[in-house]
C-alpha cells in the first residue's frame, strides 16, 4: 500500500483563503478596522528570519497588518518586558509573538517572556494561562499553533480521532504536551513517549494516530508504524546531501519513504506541518482581532452592576456612599471598552481617560445625547444631578443599555460654603463622593495655576515696560544664549500677527523692535483677574503692587472663583487639544492704549498654559452607586459662563456608549440659563446633535413659584411645602410651562422628571404630570431615584429612550450672523419672556466696539440670576413683557462667547455666617472624612 500524502501546503492555502474572507467581512463591518500582528525578534538568526518572512508573507496575503519589531542582540530582559507591556496595552495590536529562540547576548528567561505576552494577544498560545486552558479542555483561549495544525491536518484527512489510540513522541511544551492534550479532548486514548521511554517501537506500533515531535532525523522507521495508521511528522532536520546546491536537505523525524509503505496517511517534510503552523498563527490573529471587533460592536457592555442595599428611612448621603464598595476602576474601564494604556489610575476608584480614545473610535457611531436641566430652582436645588445619576443607573444597571453620565467637577467653594457637593444624593450618587467633591484629580487646581500664571505674566510685563527703555526691553525679550539670538516659536507668531516678516532678531528696525516689545497695556482696561477655588468675599476687590519693589505701580483688581476663569470655559468647550490651544492663545486679557486687544499669545504664555493643563485635558472616570460609568470633567461657572461639562467628555462617552447607547449630561440651573447655553454654545461648538431634554421639577419649587414663602437653606420649610396645597401648586405651574416651551423651541422632545419628595401627595404629583403633558411635554414621569436608585427612575429611562427614538429636529435659537443686540433680544424674549431689552450707554458703546472687531459673530452667554426667569431674583413664576436691563457686557474670545450682564452677578461667592466648614472634620484614627453632607 502507499499512504495518502497530507499536504500541509494545500490545507494552509485553504485556511488562508478562508481567513482572507473573514478579514474582508470584518472590514465591511468596520471600514477602519484591520487585524494587526506584532512579531518581536531579538537579534537576527537567519533561520528565524526565514520563519518571519513566511509569517509576514502569509499575513499580507490574508490582509493582516504585520509589524516586524527588530530588537538588537544586547536588548536586556527588562527592556524586552517593557516592549511587550507596551504592545499588550496598545488597542491597535491584536496579536503578539516573540520569535524563538532569542538571539541575545543578555540573559533572558524565555518562559518569563512568553508569559509576559497578554493571554488575550498570545496568538502563539505559549502563555501559561492559554496552555493551562488547553490542559483542562477549555479551548476559549489560543491553542498553540503547531499542535493546532496537527489536529487540523488529521481532521482534514477524513480520519475520525474519537476512540482511536494515539501515540505522541515528544513532550515539549511547544508541541508534544499540547498535542497530547488536544488529542485527549478529541476523545482519543493518548500515550506520550519521550527519550526515556522503553520499548518505543513497540508502543508506536499500537498507534492509530502517530504524532512525532522528537527532534531526531528519521528516527521512526516503517517497522515502527501500525499498518493503516495516520502519521503526522512535526520534525524538520537538516542532513547532508551532496546532490543539493546547499549541501543539505530537510527531513522529518519519520523516514518518509518507509512510512508511505505502511501508513494510510502521512505528512511530508517540508510541506506538511510547517505551513500549518503559520496558518494557525494567522487564524489565531484573526480570532483575536474578531474578538476585539465583536467587543467593539456588541450592542451592550459586559457591565457588572452593583447591588444596592436600600434602607428606610434613607440614610445620609455619605453613609450610603460608604456602605457601597465600588468596583476597581480598572474593571469598570475594561467593561466599557477601554484599554490599559488609555487609563491612568488615580488610586483604585478614579482614573484619567486618554483622548486617544477618540482617535481609536473615530469611525464609531455615537450614542444618543441627552441634556438634563431644571425649572427655576429654590436655593435648595431640585435634584438635577441626582436625577441625572438615577437616569443612567436605570438605563445601565436595570435596562441593560450602555449609559454614561457626564458631570461637572464641583468647586470647593460651594462644598465648604452652604450648597454642599454635587455628587447627587440618596441612592443616586457618584462614588466615592468625598473624592468627587474634594480635589478629585486636580483639574480645578491646574486651571487655577494656569489662570494665575497668565495674570502674573501680564502684571510683570506691565512693570517691565514701565521701567525699561525700548532697546534694553527688546534685548531682554530676545537675549543672546551662547552667542546665538533667536525668536521663540510664540514670538514668531507675534511677529506674524504684527505683519513683520522677519526671523532674524538683529534684522528688525528700531520701530519694529518697539512694536514687537511693547504691548502698552492700558491698566484701566484689564479684563483678567486672579482666581482661587474657595469662597472668599475679601478678595472681591484688592489692590496689588504695594511692595516697594513694584516702585509705586499699584492698581485695583479682583479675585474670581476658579471655575469662573475663562480657562475653565475653554477647557469645557475645546473639541481637541489643538482647539484648546488656539482658544487659549486667543483669550483677551486687556486692551492696549489704542484700544486693541492683548491676548495670551501676545504675552508669550500659551505654551506654558498648555503644559500646566496637560493632565486636565483628560476627563476623569468614576462610577455611580450601581457601578455604571461617569465621566467628570470641567466645571465652568453657570452664571457667567455656560455651566456645562466638557465637550471632550461627552464625545468620549458617546463613542464608548456606541450607537445604541445613551449619554446624559447636565446643564447648570434651568432651561433659561444652562439648557439654552448647552444648545446654543456647547452643541454649536461640538457639532453634536442632542436627542432629548430632561427637565427636573419638584412640587416644592412650583409651590414657591405659585407665591409660597421664601425657601432658605438651613431654615425649616414653611407648612405649605410639607402639606398638600393644590391651589398654590396650580399657580406655580406656569414656571414649568415656560421651561417646557423653552425646550420645544429647540426642536427636541422634553421629558419632565418630577423628583418626588417625602411630603408630596399623589394629587399634587398627578397635577404636575397632567399639566406638563397638556403643555407640550413629550412625557412626564414621577421619579423616586433618591430613595430607590435606578429602580426608582425606570419610567424616566423608558420615557427618555422613547424620546430619543423620535425623529431629530434640533435647531439653534439664533444664527451667529445675527446682530449682537438681536441675539440678546431673541434670548430675552424667547427664553425669559421679556418684552424689551434696555442697555446702559456704556454697554451700547462696548457693543459697537465688539462689532467693529468682529466679536458680534460669537455666541451669547447671558449672565443672569438663576433664581428667576427675569433679572430680579425675587420675581417668581413666569412673568411676561418685562424689561430686561443689560448693565455690563464683556467678551470671552477664547471661550467663543459674549457675556451680557443682567444685574449684579458676583464671580466670587462669600461664606455665610455658618458655612459647612463647621461640620467637616477628619477622623484621625480611621482617616474618614466626617460631616460632608
Amino acid at each position: 500500500m502507499s499512504a495518502k500524502k497530507i499536504s500541509g501546503t494545500e490545507v494552509a492555502r485553504a485556511i488562508e483563503n478562508d481567513l482572507r474572507e473573514q478579514v474582508s467581512e470584518m472590514r465591511r463591518k468596520s471600514p477602519g478596522f484591520q487585524p494587526r500582528l506584532a512579531i518581536v525578534q531579538v537579534g537576527g538568526r537567519e533561520d528565524s528570519n526565514v520563519y518571519i518572512r513566511m509569517k509576514l508573507k502569509a499575513a499580507e496575503n490574508i490582509g493582516i497588518l504585520a509589524e516586524h519589531i527588530k530588537l538588537p542582540r544586547d536588548y536586556n530582559q527588562n527592556e524586552l518586558l517593557a516592549k511587550l507591556s507596551y504592545l499588550n496595552d496598545s488597542p491597535l495590536v491584536h496579536g503578539i509573538i516573540v520569535q524563538m529562540p532569542l538571539d541575545s547576548t543578555e540573559k533572558i528567561d524565555a518562559h518569563l517572556v512568553t508569559d509576559a505576552v497578554s493571554p488575550h494577544k498570545d496568538v502563539d498560545g505559549l502563555n501559561t494561562q492559554n496552555e493551562g486552558r488547553v490542559a483542562i479542555g477549555d479551548m476559549s483561549g489560543f491553542i498553540p499553533c503547531t499542535p493546532a495544525g496537527v489536529i487540523e491536518l488529521i481532521k482534514r484527512s477524513g480520519v475520525s480521532i474519537s476512540g482511536k489510540n494515539a501515540v505522541v513522541l515528544g513532550r515539549s511544551r511547544i508541541v508534544g504536551t499540547p498535542v497530547a492534550e488536544l488529542l485527549k479532548w478529541e476523545h482519543a486514548t493518548v500515550t506520550v513517549c519521550h527519550s526515556k521511554t522503553k520499548n518505543l517501537s513497540e508502543i508506536t506500533k499500537t498507534a492509530d494516530i502517530l504524532v512525532v515531535a522528537i527532534g531526531k532525523p528519521e528516527l521512526v522507521r516503517g517497522s515502527w508504524i501500525k499498518p493503516g495508521a495516520v502519521v503526522i511528522d512535526c520534525g524538520i532536520n537538516p542532513i547532508p546531501d551532496s546532490s543539493k546546491s546547499s549541501g543539505q536537505r530537510l527531513v522529518g523525524d519519520v523516514s518518509y519513504s518507509e512510512a508511505v509503505q505502511v501508513a494510510s496517511h502521512v505528512t511530508p517534510v517540508p510541506g506538511g506541518v510547517g505551513p500549518m503552523t503559520v496558518a494557525m498563527l494567522m487564524r489565531n490573529t484573526v480570532l483575536a482581532a474578531r474578538r476585539q471587533l465583536e467587543r467593539l460592536v456588541a450592542p451592550a457592555w459586559p457591565l457588572s452592576p452593583l447591588r444596592l442595599n436600600i434602607l428606610t428611612p434613607v440614610p445620609s448621603d455619605i453613609e450610603i456612599a460608604r456602605a457601597q464598595k465600588p468596583k476597581h476602576i480598572a474593571q469598570l474601564a475594561e467593561e466599557i471598552g477601554l484599554y490599559p494604556n488609555e487609563v491612568s489610575q488615580y488610586g483604585s476608584t478614579k482614573a484619567k481617560i486618554s483622548l486617544s480614545v477618540l482617535e481609536r473610535f473615530r469611525d464609531q457611531k455615537g450614542g444618543k445625547y441627552i441634556v438634563v436641566a431644571g425649572i427655576t430652582p429654590t436655593p435648595l436645588g431640585e435634584g438635577k444631578s441626582t436625577t441625572l445619576l438615577g437616569l443612567v443607573q436605570a438605563l445601565g444597571a436595570h435596562r441593560g443599555k450602555n449609559a454614561f453620565a457626564c458631570m461637572r467637577q464641583p468647586s470647593q467653594g460651594p462644598t465648604f460654603g452652604v450648597k454642599g457637593g454635587a455628587a447627587g444624593g440618596g441612592y443616586s450618587q457618584v462614588i466615592p463622593m468625598e473624592d468627587f467633591n474634594l480635589h478629585l484629580t486636580g483639574d480645578i487646581h491646574a486651571v487655577t495655576a494656569a489662570n494665575n500664571l497668565l495674570a502674573a505674566q501680564m502684571d510683570a510685563r506691565i512693570f517691565h515696560e514701565l521701567t525699561q527703555k525700548d532697546g534694553p526691553l527688546y534685548d531682554r525679550l530676545v537675549p543672546k544664549i551662547k552667542g546665538v539670538r533667536k525668536f521663540s516659536a510664540i514670538q514668531l507668531r507675534r511677529l506674524k500677527k504684527l505683519g513683520i516678516n522677519k526671523t532674524d532678531p538683529d534684522a528688525l528696525t528700531p520701530e519694529e523692535r518697539t512694536k514687537f516689545a511693547r504691548l502698552n497695556i492700558d491698566t484701566k482696561k484689564i479684563m483678567w483677574n486672579r482666581v482661587v477655588d474657595l469662597n472668599d468675599r475679601y478678595l472681591r476687590k484688592i489692590t496689588i503692587g504695594q511692595s516697594p519693589t513694584e516702585k509705586g505701580f499699584t492698581r485695583e483688581t479682583s479675585f474670581d472663583i476658579s471655575v469662573a476663569s475663562e480657562i475653565m470655559a475653554v477647557l469645557a468647550l475645546g473639541k481637541n487639544i489643538d482647539d484648546i490651544k488656539e482658544r487659549l492663545a486667543n483669550m483677551v486679557v486687556a486692551l492696549d492704549k489704542d484700544g486693541e486687544p492683548v491676548t495670551a499669545d501676545d504675552l508669550g504664555v500659551t505654551g506654558a498654559l498648555m503644559v500646566l493643563l496637560k493632565d486636565a485635558f483628560e476627563p476623569t472616570l468614576m462610577q455611580t452607586l450601581e457601578g455604571t460609568p461617569v465621566l467628570v470633567h470641567a466645571g465652568p461657572f453657570a452664571n457667567i459662563a455656560h455651566g456645562c461639562s466638557s465637550i471632550l467628555a461627552d464625545k468620549i462617552a458617546m463613542k464608548l456608549a456606541r450607537e445604541g447607547g445613551y449619554v446624559a449630561t447636565e446643564a447648570g440651573f434651568g432651561s433659561d440659563i444652562g439648557m439654552e447655553k448647552f444648545f446654543d454654545i456647547k452643541c454649536r461648538a461640538s457639532g453634536d446633535t442632542p436627542h432629548c431634554a430632561v427637565i427636573v421639577a419638584t412640587v416644592r419649587a412650583l409651590k414657591m413659584h405659585g407665591g409660597g414663602p421664601a425657601v432658605s437653606p438651613g431654615l425649616p420649610l414653611h407648612d405649605v411645602y410639607v402639606q398638600e396645597n393644590l391651589e398654590l401648586l396650580s399657580k406655580g405651574l406656569c414656571n414649568l410651562g415656560k421651561h417646557i416651551s423653552n425646550g420645544n423651541k429647540f426642536g427636541v422632545p422634553v421629558v419632565i422628571a418630577i423628583n418626588r419628595h417625602g411630603n408630596d401627595t399623589e394629587a399634587e404629583l398627578n397635577m404636575v404630570k397632567e399639566y406638563a403633558v397638556k403643555n407640550g411635554a413629550f412625557r412626564a414621569v414621577v421619579c423616586s431615584h433618591w430613595a430607590r436608585g435606578g429602580a426608582g427612575a425606570l419610567e424616566l429611562a423608558d420615557a427618555v429612550v422613547a424620546a430619543c427614538d423620535a425623529p431629530p429636529a434640533f435647531r439653534y435659537l439664533y444664527p451667529l450672523d445675527l446682530p449682537l443686540v438681536d441675539k440678546i433680544r431673541t434670548i430675552a424674549v424667547e427664553m425669559y419672556g421679556a418684552g424689551h431689552v434696555d442697555y446702559t450707554d456704556d454697554v451700547l458703546e462696548k457693543i459697537k466696539k465688539f462689532t467693529e472687531k468682529g466679536y458680534d459673530k460669537l455666541a451669547v452667554c447671558m449672565a443672569k440670576t438663576s433664581n428667576s426667569l427675569t433679572g430680579d431674583p425675587s420675581i417668581k413664576g413666569a412673568p411676561t413683557g418685562f424689561t430686561l436691563r443689560i448693565n455690563d457686557i464683556f467678551v470671552s474670545v477664547g471661550a467663543g462667547f459674549i457675556v451680557p450682564m443682567v444685574g449684579d452677578i458676583s464671580k466670587m461667592p462669600g461664606l455665610p455666617t455658618r458655612p459647612s466648614i463647621y461640620d467637616i472634620d477628619l477622623d484621625t484614627k480611621t482617616g474618614e472624612i466626617q460631616g460632608l453632607f
